[in-house]
C-alpha cells in the first residue's frame, strides 16, 4: 500500500482506530521542506507496508484536524499506535533520521 490521503473527514477512522501504527505526514503545497520530504515518506511507504501505515494530511485543504493535533508548524510527522501520538517530528528530515524513528515506533 503506497501512501494514503487523509482528512478531517476520515482522520478518526483512518488513524485512530488503526490496527497498525500509523504515520501522519501533515504537509502544504507553499512549504519546501514538505516538498523534500514527500520522496522519502513514499518510499518508506514501500519499505515498511506491512508494518506501518502511511498518510498524509494536506493542511490547507483540511484544518481541522492539525489544530486538534497542536500541529504548528510544517511539516510536522506524528506517529500514532492505538490512536495515541507515540511521537513526533517537527521540520524537514532525513531518511536516516526517519528510519531510525520509525524504527522506534514500531519496536515500540
Amino acid at each position: 500500500m503506497a501512501v494514503i490521503e487523509v482528512t478531517d473527514a476520515n482522520f478518526a477512522n483512518t488513524v485512530l482506530h488503526s490496527s497498525k501504527p500509523v504515520l501522519v505526514d501533515y504537509w502544504a503545497d507553499w512549504c519546501a521542506p514538505c516538498r523534500q520530504l514527500s520522496p522519502i515518506i513514499d518510499e518508506l511507504s514501500v519499505t515498511y507496508r506491512d508494518r506501518m501505515v502511511f498518510a498524509k494530511l494536506d493542511t490547507n485543504a483540511n484544518p481541522n484536524v492539525p489544530m486538534q493535533q497542536g500541529v504548528m508548524s510544517l511539516p510536522t510527522l506524528q506517529f500514532f499506535v492505538n490512536g495515541q501520538v507515540v511521537q513526533a517530528l517537527q521540520g524537514g528530515k532525513t531518511k536516516a533520521a526517519l528510519v531510525k524513528a520509525i524504527e522506534a515506533v514500531l519496536e515500540g
